[in-house]
């Protein structure tokens, strides 16, 4: 009995424990000290402590997308499919953070995050063949990182060229 629970809540236990280290590298990159405060930044950016309560939601959605898909896979193939889809997103989601903030770079990290948004389309995509659920537990996602794109171009807008650092 108890080691079906065990096996049961083994996606849950893999999801979260991968967005928290998604969360927490990301977090761990993001620098919004004396460089950033500088930046001139577009009217509709929301206030600095949204983005902590906004970023923990979206985790929590998308934890919650991949044990819904994984627990609907059909077969090991879908799953393989999904941790990789899920892989890369949680790459390019810290790459964007490495770009911006550390290499101060908005940039090279406004062309990142058309990556970052195309690699959530196509996970809905997938997902939704798997579970529509899954999949549209993720448009919150993917509207924040359209605003997140919007935002990082009128960054660029009103403060480049960049220099590395």
């Amino acid at each position: 009995m108890m080691s079906g629970v065990l096996y049961r809540a083994r996606p849950v236990l893999a999801a979260a424990a991968l967005a928290m280290f998604v969360a927490v590298l990301g977090g761990t990159l993001t620098d919004t000290g004396p460089w950033y405060q500088s930046l001139a930044k577009p009217a509709l950016q929301p206030p600095d402590w949204s983005f902590g309560v906004v970023w923990t939601l979206l985790f929590a959605l998308v934890a919650t997308a991949g044990v819904i898909a994984w627990n609907a896979a059909r077969d090991r193939r879908e799953r393989e499919w999904i941790f990789a889809l899920f892989s890369l997103n949680g790459f390019l989601n810290v790459l964007w953070s490495l770009l911006f903030f550390q290499a101060r770079r908005p940039d090279w990290a406004m062309i990142e995050v058309v990556l970052l948004w195309i690699s959530i389309l196509v996970l809905m995509v997938f997902l939704a063949r798997i579970s529509r659920t899954a999949s549209l537990l993720l448009l919150p996602y993917l509207g924040w990182v359209g605003l997140a794109a919007y935002l990082n171009f009128e960054i660029v807008r009103l403060n480049g060229p960049f220099e590395a650092v």
